[in-house]
């Protein structure tokens, strides 16, 4: 089995700027409930021109220019997303051809906010057994094109952008432990009603405004916290490794208050926990991406560091990822 690590990260934000104030003027809200109940000030919305494979493309070509790999050297590409340009072809298939990596595999998963995590295991085994050499790995959302601008309980929570990363062969480090769990009995919880083959598009599914994202937050919340601590003690143990070697932990950026909740029952402290969900919101499988490539681009992740890459999502899905850098 072959050593797999992440060798270029990259990032890509629209540039338009939703703030708490411009939501005040939308829904009966205020920056100050949103602030103390989620953490975020601030998410970035696409433009009328930009689609999930548009955002994914821009985030891949700065995680190929980081990682010194020409498109045609990619044998993988793997999209995690839950806001595809369209039902199919998939959205790597659109970031192959926009890419010219034309000798890539492709294909898009969904796993919702663990999206991301899933994404990087599906890779590493495909490396680790020297199927393919290396691996494109993108997560995506235009999640703004499934939220109810109406529905003030939701729509101050989510965020547009892409985060990628390449996956190779690496002789040192890398990822030493991954943990992927689901449980369907709780999918009720946070799903997107309309669109499939259940609830087709009909006037009635539009009248019932079904194709917007419904999520029960007060149950999101407490089965969150409890999956991620579990998790994150399940990947430390598959490493031979505790609470006190991680260097930094990358958590999904849902919530502040699920991810100090969490770093407290772990028994970190807060300088160990990278946020950025102030500046972006929920950016569901693009939020660690992204998160993870500014953390290595402002220095808070340094070779040789430990990372934790923690996330759970709709489905209920959940996944873990410990790398030494």
């Amino acid at each position: 089995m072959k050593r797999v690590g992440i060798i270029g990260v990259g990032e890509y934000l629209p540039k338009k700027i939703l703030t708490n104030a411009d939501l005040e003027k939308m829904v009966a809200t205020s920056d100050e409930w949103i602030t103390t109940r989620t953490g975020i000030k601030q998410r970035r919305l696409v433009s009328s021109h930009e689609a999930a494979s548009d955002l994914a493309i821009n985030a891949a070509k700065e995680a190929l220019k980081d990682a010194g790999i020409k498109p045609q050297g990619l044998d993988l590409i793997i999209v995690a997303t839950i806001t595809p340009d369209m039902q199919f072809p998939s959205t790597a298939c659109f970031v192959q051809a926009a890419l010219g990596a034309k000798n890539a595999v492709c294909f898009d998963i969904s796993a919702a906010c663990a999206g991301f995590v899933y994404a990087i295991v599906v890779a590493q085994q495909f490396i680790a057994r020297g199927t393919y050499k290396n691996a494109l790995v993108v997560g995506t959302e235009v999640l703004s094109s499934i939220t109810d601008w109406e529905d003030r309980s939701t729509c101050v929570l989510f965020g547009d952008g892409a985060g990628a990363a390449v996956l190779s062969e690496v002789k040192s480090g890398g990822i030493l432990s991954t943990y992927l769990g689901g449980d369907g009995s709780l999918a009720d919880l946070l799903m997107l009603p309309g669109g499939g083959s259940r609830n087709p598009a009909t006037h009635k599914t539009i009248d019932k405004r079904l194709h917007y994202l419904k999520m029960e937050g007060n149950e999101i919340f407490k089965s969150a916290v409890k999956i991620m601590t579990h998790t994150a003690q399940i990947a430390l143990k598959q490493a031979g490794l505790k609470c006190s070697d991680i260097d930094l932990v990358i958590p999904h950026q849902a919530n502040v208050r699920i991810i100090m909740a969490m770093a407290k029952r772990l028994g970190l402290p807060e300088e160990k926990i990278y946020l950025n969900i102030e500046k972006y919101g929920n950016m569901s499988s693009a939020s660690i991406a992204i998160a993870l490539c500014e953390a290595v681009r402002i220095g808070r992740i340094k070779k040789g560091d430990i990372i934790l890459l923690d996330a759970f999502g709709a489905g209920l899905v959940w996944g873990a990822c410990l790398i030494k850098w």
